[in-house]
């Protein structure tokens, strides 16, 4: 369908125009000016290309060079991150309001990006900037649109051969209670224009005036909200607001030609991991879980256990994913060409400065508080194992050099005070890697 065509059936002029006048009056994100994500890792592994073209493709890419969009970029504090987590890419931010575009252009200017372009511009005009974007971001954008698949269509559209996108979609079963409080408002005529203080005003006197107890107010409502509007705006009167499941989310991806790769928070949505022993399932859950997709195990999870406000996705291009051999699969020949790089986000001064100070007062060195996204539980590396990994922090290196410095780290077994072999250091080494590559704290090629 030629995008002409296609942007002209799927507007809507009159929630457009509404949701722009919105984020005028209000824009968001509201992070100060001067605040930088520099030493927030769990952010910059989000924004990080690195991180979703791994997944797919059990590879390393460089981000030097690359084109990254921010779509509905707001004041610009994501296409900052994206920045900083991306060195050397180019980023481009569209958003609709021309307040924010304009605070955009002063937060990366005050961060010294500034070859970062800008423009006013709706999602469905992209094909007429003439760019292949390598990596797109439209965070908390989607859900606000008239058709998610459409937008979603014209980013495919621009979206370069092994490019990859990252976007999101409200969960209409998490935010239910909101949902409902929002047609309250619709009824009260608090959402029919852009709301200002009295619409505002008016959603504090309701809920200020229901008994505690009321079902709505018990499930939407914060003390804070009587002095921060933007949680109002945000979740009581957001112009275009929609709710998707797991099953509408990937009927989406499928209309658009587009193939998903994880979810951001993938360790998140482990569905084992809501059973108390999860090597005790009911026998059908036994015999049934191993058989069904991941679409299936996802929808699962958000049934049992609606806890993320945001089907927060990876996608790209159906036919662009590479073939690999997982790691779990390769053989010892492998493993010893393979080569070992510490993830980008964990490759800091401060974190090397930690490392160091565990291993010399042989502590265990927890490396999910520098990096807590991947995971759900503390994952801890022995001092004595840790300092084999303390190269990794200079630059990457192969498995045998790693295994290498193992045994002149451990040369002998500390109860038999025996000599370890090399096969057995090798063993322990692999085993320490493919457990951290499990959790992209290590990226592994062969």
């Amino acid at each position: 369908m030629p995008h002409a065509q296609l942007t002209k059936m799927n507007q809507d002029p009159e929630l457009t125009e509404k949701i722009r006048q919105q984020f005028e009056r209000a824009p968001y994100p509201r992070n100060p000016l001067e605040q930088s994500p520099q030493n927030d890792a769990n952010l910059l592994f989000i924004h990080n290309l690195i991180s979703p073209y791994y997944l797919r493709n059990n590879r390393i890419i460089k981000t030097e060079g690359k084109v990254i969009l921010d779509a509905g970029c707001g004041t610009g504090y994501a296409s900052l991150v994206l920045a900083e987590a991306n060195p050397g890419a180019k980023i481009v931010g569209i958003d609709l309001s021309a307040e924010s575009i304009s605070l955009a252009r002063q937060r990366l200017e005050y961060h010294n990006f500034s070859s970062a372009e800008f423009q006013v511009m709706a999602i469905a005009d992209l094909p007429s900037l003439g760019i292949q974007f390598d990596y797109i971001n439209v965070d908390e954008v989607l859900y606000l649109l008239p058709n998610p698949v459409a937008a979603l269509q014209v980013m495919q559209s621009v979206l370069s051969p092994d490019g990859i996108i990252r976007a999101n979609l409200h969960s209409s079963l998490q935010r239910f209670a909101l949902f409902r409080a929002q047609k309250l408002f619709g009824m009260m005529g608090l959402r029919d224009n852009n709301p200002q203080e009295l619409e505002i005003e008016l959603v504090r006197e309701t809920m200020r005036s229901l008994k505690d107890n009321v079902w709505l107010k018990r499930n939407t409502w914060n003390p804070k909200y009587e002095t921060d509007e933007e949680p109002i705006l945000l979740n009581y009167l957001l112009q275009g607001d929609k709710g998707y499941t797991i099953p509408e989310m990937f009927s989406a991806l499928r209309a658009a030609e587009l193939e998903w790769i994880s979810m951001v928070n993938w360790r998140q949505w482990e569905l084992l991991d809501l059973f108390k022993e999860a090597d005790n399932l009911p026998a059908f859950l036994a015999m049934s879980l191993p058989e069904i997709s991941a679409e299936e195990q996802l929808h699962l999870f958000e049934l049992l256990h609606p806890l993320h406000r945001l089907l927060d996705f990876w996608c790209g291009r159906a036919e662009a994913a590479q073939t690999f051999l997982p790691v779990a699969d390769w053989t010892e020949a492998d493993w010893q060409g393979a080569w070992v790089q510490i993830h980008p986000q964990l490759k800091t001064s401060q974190i090397k400065e930690n490392l160091i100070d565990c291993i010399a007062n042989h502590r265990a060195f927890e490396i999910s508080s520098h990096l807590g996204v991947p995971t759900t539980t503390p994952i801890q590396i022995d001092s004595n194992m840790a300092s084999c990994l303390l190269p990794l922090w200079d630059e990457p290196q192969s498995v045998m050099f790693l295994v290498e410095r193992w045994l002149k780290v451990q040369p002998v077994d500390m109860v038999t005070l025996e000599e370890i072999s090399f096969y057995k250091a090798f063993e322990e080494v692999t085993e320490l890697l493919q457990r951290l590559e499990t959790f992209l704290y290590v990226l592994l090629e062969l």
